[in-house]
């Protein structure tokens, strides 16, 4: 496909417009006109319309293929959420405009999104207070260890370390860095989950909390929770939700009743609102009450007479960790989702994720090594290793899914789980969509015994086929000659 630098034409002109000449009341000062061209493409505006029109359909997105992939959630984004988030009355608005003027209402809409969303968030997890500032999930994350942090400060502990288990985001021993604890790494036991004993063996007085994923990213859920968060309270650390996996216990149960501290939650993830291309995301944090007055300003404040305002008066707090107050657009996108589903919806949401799981885990089981035995939650992770011995490695299975019209899942993470493979269907899919999925994964491991090379030569329907990657990063062109 040529680019659109090549498909101009020297005069050719975009749009033809009326002859009618129309003289500027003033003329523009000097200074702000080009001394050269722009160069632009010269080309026709059907020819452009068609040029990134085609270039849209060459996108893998969940309005147009199956996409799998673990730990992401990448569930089907409603179009009556997209709808309500794109109301004029939404859009239009400034987040610089005063919250009353002369007695007239003009952010009061806006601010009643942001204090019901955040109700509804503390009694969907069991936290006392949210704020939806963060707006992403490591930024969500780094936001709980500023107050984690901060809360040690006010008490006078002295903690110099957070525990993480090996199966853990990438992001959790990052933003423990950044906030300025040492990382303490636990592997897991034969089961997956962070190994009890050698947790206890590094848990101490030093300790100030627990970044623990539930379920984790094996798609398995710790049944030593309670004993996890009651052992790190006795030492005074804090325990906090990684809930980027959230939309696998939706209505199931609530994380702050287990004893955890602190919550994410990745809108972008367990709400039904866009998410890849770098963005835009939404992390939420939740917090117990005795953390409430670390969170950040401002804090959007129901008044006696009803309405709303911005509470700045918060001497503890971490302060600003954003612009204004979060992404809004996709804080309304869950919130619609939220209303449009309710309490049982929110459940039978969490249920199907969880079926669709498992019914892919055990369609899928005969074709890989299992790494831990068991059923999953809401995702699942195998292991590609099985087939190096033919020269395939799960790079060229996922590559393989391409040419087939599927997204292909998260490959190489978990860390822990050699050659892995992370699936996660959502509760989006039916069965049928599933059922493909095991067929085309059923031809890929037939074709990696049988014909390697061809999975080694994927993806070939593609506009741009395998590309060195070593060479990609050592020789970069950054720059169209």
């Amino acid at each position: 496909m040529k680019l659109i630098y090549e498909k101009s034409s020297p005069g050719r002109p975009g749009v033809q417009m009326s002859s009618i000449s129309i003289s500027p009341t003033e003329e523009i000062p000097e200074k702000y006109l080009r001394s050269q061209p722009a160069e632009l493409p010269e080309v026709s505006e059907a020819e452009v319309v068609r040029h990134f029109t085609a270039l849209s359909r060459l996108n893998f997105s969940v309005d147009t293929h199956f996409y799998p992939l673990g730990s992401c959630t990448m569930k089907y984004n409603p179009k009556g959420c997209e709808a309500a988030a794109n109301l004029p009355e939404l859009t239009g608005v400034h987040p610089l405009w005063p919250q009353l003027r002369g007695g007239g209402l003009l952010t009061q809409g806006s601010l009643a999104i942001l204090y019901n969303t955040e109700r509804l968030l503390s009694e969907m997890t069991g936290f006392d207070e949210f704020t939806l500032q963060p707006m992403a999930g490591a930024h969500g994350e780094l936001t709980g260890v500023m107050m984690m942090a901060a809360y040690h400060k006010d008490c006078g502990n002295e903690k110099d370390h957070i525990i993480i288990p090996d199966s853990a985001h990438g992001t959790n021993p990052a933003s423990a860095q950044i906030g300025g604890y040492k990382v303490v790494t636990v592997s897991s036991d034969e089961n997956g989950t962070m190994d009890f004993d050698l947790f206890m063996e590094v848990l101490s007085k030093k300790t100030a909390g627990v970044m623990l994923t539930s379920p984790n990213t094996l798609g398995v859920f710790n049944p030593r929770i309670k004993e996890i968060c009651d052992a790190v309270h006795e030492v005074g650390g804090l325990m906090y939700y990684d809930g980027a996996n959230f939309n696998a216990i939706m209505g199931r149960y609530k994380p702050g009743d287990m004893g955890f501290d602190i919550c994410h939650l990745n809108l972008h993830k367990s709400f039904a609102t866009p998410h890849g291309g770098g963005g835009p995301g939404a992390g939420p944090v939740g917090v117990v009450e005795k953390l409430r007055p670390y969170l950040p300003i401002s804090r959007v404040a129901k008044t006696k007479d009803g309405t709303y305002t911005l509470n700045y008066d918060e001497p503890q707090s971490i302060g600003y960790i954003a612009p204004f107050y979060g992404n809004f657009g996709i804080i309304a996108r869950a919130y619609a989702y939220i209303l449009s589903l309710g309490r049982n919806g929110m459940l039978g949401t969490s249920n199907r994720a969880v079926l669709n799981a498992n019914y892919l885990q055990e369609k899928l089981r005969p074709l890989f090594g299992e790494e831990y035995k068991g059923r999953c939650m809401h995702e699942f992770v195998y292991s590609g290793k099985c087939f190096t011995q033919f020269g395939v490695h799960t790079l060229d299975i996922a590559k393989g899914m391409i040419d087939r019209g599927i997204h292909p899942p998260t490959v190489y993470f978990p860390l822990n789980v050699p050659e892995a493979i992370m699936i996660e269907p959502t509760e989006s899919e039916d069965r049928d969509t599933l059922d493909n999925f095991v067929a085309v994964m059923e031809e890929l491991v037939e074709l990696a015994k049988t014909e390697p090379e061809k999975l080694r030569e994927a993806p070939v329907t593609t506009p741009v086929g395998r590309l060195d990657e070593v060479k990609a990063a050592r020789d970069m062109r950054l720059s169209y000659t």
